[in-house]
């Protein structure tokens, strides 16, 4: 793959000037530039924090909303009692129900994005809560996907909102578009979700909050962003 992208991949690059720290509205007109691939690209934002995350109290996880969606379509199914099946799917879950979604999950199916559940059913979840969780797919309260509002998250989930966690090197790396965007979408949607890191941060946390701030697309060249110019915009 890194063959057959070699030529596209080095001619973005050379529009990318790896000394500069971009402005956020120079970067999402860049981004349009760098795209390498045939597909419509996904924009994606990383993020390097100032966190130690051995530390359950400095774990950042939280969830937002963004203006112009991410572009993608978000497949959910729902765990969910027989009495909010419905609601669910009419929603726009793929699938619903409890026992025989289960069952199903314990077979192997996994061709959904997000599942949500009703809190009512989360200790019907142990058998495939170790499949769910190491994909990252099993419902948790901090990503708002274990809620008694099925309905409304389900709408939420499938307009655009996302979630956002740390990982174990304390990154984050995130989808806030797609090269198809218009560079003002774009934007609102990288100002929303760098916004909402900035508030979710740790009391706990000391130091440098945020220490690096990059964006790129799908196998495109990562473009740097000027951190303070870029923290003065989400104030």
């Amino acid at each position: 793959m890194q063959k057959s992208m070699g030529k596209k991949y080095i001619k973005a690059a050379e529009m990318v000037d790896r000394n500069k720290f971009y402005t956020m509205d120079e970067a999402c007109e860049l981004l349009k530039k760098t795209a390498t691939t045939k597909f419509d690209s996904s924009c994606e934002l990383h993020v390097k924090l100032g966190v130690d995350v051995t530390q359950a109290e400095q774990m950042v996880r939280s969830t937002v909303s963004l203006p112009h969606g991410t572009g993608k379509d978000v497949r959910v199914i729902a765990f969910v009692n027989e009495n909010q099946a419905k609601e669910a799917k009419e929603a726009g879950a793929i699938k619903a129900g409890l026992d025989e979604l289960i069952e199903e999950i314990l077979k192997g199916w996994l061709e959904f994005d997000v599942a949500v559940a009703s809190p009512e059913v989360m200790k019907n979840l142990g058998k495939v809560a170790k499949t769910l969780g190491t994909k990252g797919l099993m419902p948790n309260p901090k990503a708002g996907t274990v809620t008694p509002d099925i309905g409304k998250t389900i709408v939420e989930l499938k307009k655009g909102r996302v979630e956002f966690r740390t990982d174990k090197q304390a990154q984050m790396h995130n989808i806030f578009g797609k090269v198809s965007f218009s560079a003002t979408d774009l934007k609102a949607n990288l100002k929303t979700l760098l916004k909402a890191i900035v508030d979710s941060k740790p009391t706990a946390a000391k130091g440098t909050y945020i220490e690096t701030l990059s964006v790129a697309t799908t196998m495109g060249p990562g473009i740097k962003l000027d951190l303070p110019a870029a923290l003065t915009e989400v104030k």
